[in-house]
């Protein structure tokens, strides 16, 4: 069986795909078995070739139960389409709750994104593939809620101009050239990932956007930033060996 993907919230909303089942709770522990079925099968072999019998074997589940939770196999992909969107949301936010320095802040909500995409990479590639297969009013949906989620980018790269740290920019613009960087990692996977990590993948795109932003001012607190993030990685690594060498037998040390 799949394995569920992270909940989402509107994600699951009854008042977006429509379910005959009104519990709000097992609606979305179902959706998510759903849709993490179906992720992988409009990924593996298209979305026109996948059946709704498909995702019913691949969940585990019978045909019937998954009309329940969804009318149609749109319903489904637009669900699958959705809690990737819904990930952004929820999870970008509040990697930036505890911080007040506007750079770093970009730094987490660019890093938060990317993370999101590595996990995420075969909802991230389907909703470039088959978003087009989704009905009109279903298609405006997802640019509604893009938009949503490419705001936490720009309101930080806003944050940035006030703050001095970088010049005037196009917000609008640098927002979806850092959205589509992102997006890249996983489009891209099959390659980037033989030149660098997920994390090697986020400090080359960083440094390459404030370079192309900052004012003196921001070079300056880049480099600071820097040198405190250089710090928190030597620890997270420290830490993350130390681990692993107290998970080892003794006889394997």
């Amino acid at each position: 069986m799949t394995k569920p993907l992270p909940p989402s919230t509107r994600a699951f909303d009854q008042t977006v795909v429509k379910s005959q089942v009104t519990d709000e709770k097992l609606v979305m522990r179902r959706r998510e078995q759903i849709v993490a079925a179906a992720v992988e099968l409009f990924s593996d072999q298209g979305y026109y070739r996948t059946t709704i019998q498909d995702i019913a074997r691949k969940a585990g589940v019978s045909i019937g139960l998954i009309y329940q939770y969804a009318q149609t196999k749109e319903d489904v992909l637009l669900l699958s389409l959705m809690s990737v969107l819904e990930s952004y949301k929820q999870e970008i936010p509040l990697s930036v709750t505890a911080i007040s320095d506007p750079l770093e802040a970009l730094w987490s909500s660019l890093a938060t994104f990317c993370r999101i995409i590595d996990h995420r990479r075969s909802a991230a590639v389907l909703a470039y593939r088959s978003t087009k297969s989704l009905p009109r009013e279903q298609r405006e949906l997802i640019k509604q809620l893009e938009l949503e989620t490419n705001e936490f980018i720009a309101q930080r790269l806003r944050d940035c101009v006030a703050a001095g740290v970088f010049r005037e920019i196009n917000v609008d613009l640098v927002t979806y050239q850092l959205v589509l960087y992102a997006h890249t990692w996983a489009l891209k996977y099959w390659r980037l990932s033989q030149i660098t990590t997920i994390e090697g993948y986020i400090e080359q795109g960083f440094d390459f956007f404030v370079h192309a932003m900052a004012t003196p001012k921001g070079l300056i607190q880049y480099g600071q930033f820097l040198a405190v993030h250089r710090v928190r990685v030597a620890k997270a690594s420290g830490k993350a060996s130390k681990t692993a060498r107290k998970a080892k037998p003794d006889d394997q040390v």
